[in-house]
């Protein structure tokens, strides 16, 4: 799975300044996906509005007019790194099945928040920082996408507990919950690396084991 931010789209040509299509080369390629890594670095330290171009191109080691040959603003690539963003914010809650066992299903989607959080911080980050400004920019998807695939998961945990197989809980606080729970080992990594001083690998085992048994306690019928 990629994520936003790691590669640059592939699946469109790239417009030359005078609006006619041509061939992206292999270079051109490899520039814009340096350009995107070193954007989505310091958009999701500094966010859109404390970031520059000048910083994106220290951060890449390239000069600024390089930066402004393959994205004429910070508003583009910023654009560029949010198009990919909820789509792989999604997939994981879209693998959420209604065939399976209720429980398991969604404590795998706890699983794959976590995962999520663990291996793509600045990812979660540059979504907290859109969200924290009023999100400006991505506004119609969370209303629209987001809102659909959410409002469709509920009906399927709705089900689960209308079957007796769920615990009463409400839906979609519990979807939220597990935003929360899960983004809050990226969102604020440095708050929980001062707590609790581990490595990075054990903190994330010994949050998976924690939400693990924490959902599964919350969803069990007794």
């Amino acid at each position: 799975m990629q994520f936003c931010g790691s590669s640059a789209r592939k699946d469109k040509p790239e417009l030359a300044r005078s609006g006619t299509t041509k061939k992206v080369t292999r270079i051109q390629r490899e520039k814009t996906e340096a350009i995107l890594n070193a954007a989505l670095d310091v958009f999701s330290k500094h966010g859109f509005r404390g970031s520059t171009i000048d910083m994106i191109a220290t951060n890449a080691q390239l000069s600024k007019p390089n930066i402004l040959y393959y994205f004429d603003s910070k508003e583009t690539m910023h654009a560029q790194l949010l198009e990919h963003l909820l789509d792989t914010w999604l997939e994981p809650l879209e693998q959420i099945s209604p065939e399976g066992d209720p429980v398991d299903e969604i404590c795998g989607y706890v699983q794959r928040k976590l995962e999520m959080a663990r291996d793509y911080p600045r990812e979660s980050r540059l979504f907290a920082n859109e969200i924290l400004q009023g999100a400006p920019h991505i506004i119609d998807q969370l209303t629209g996408p987001l809102r659909t695939l959410t409002d469709s998961k509920a009906l399927v945990i709705q089900r689960w507990i209308d079957d007796g197989k769920l615990a009463e809980v409400d839906p979609y606080h519990l979807i939220f919950s597990i935003w929360s729970t899960t983004q809050h080992y990226a969102d604020f990594d440095v708050q929980v690396q001062a707590v609790l001083g581990d490595s990075a690998n054990l903190r994330f085992e010994q949050a998976q084991a924690h939400l693990d048994m924490m959902f599964r306690a919350m969803l069990t019928r007794k």
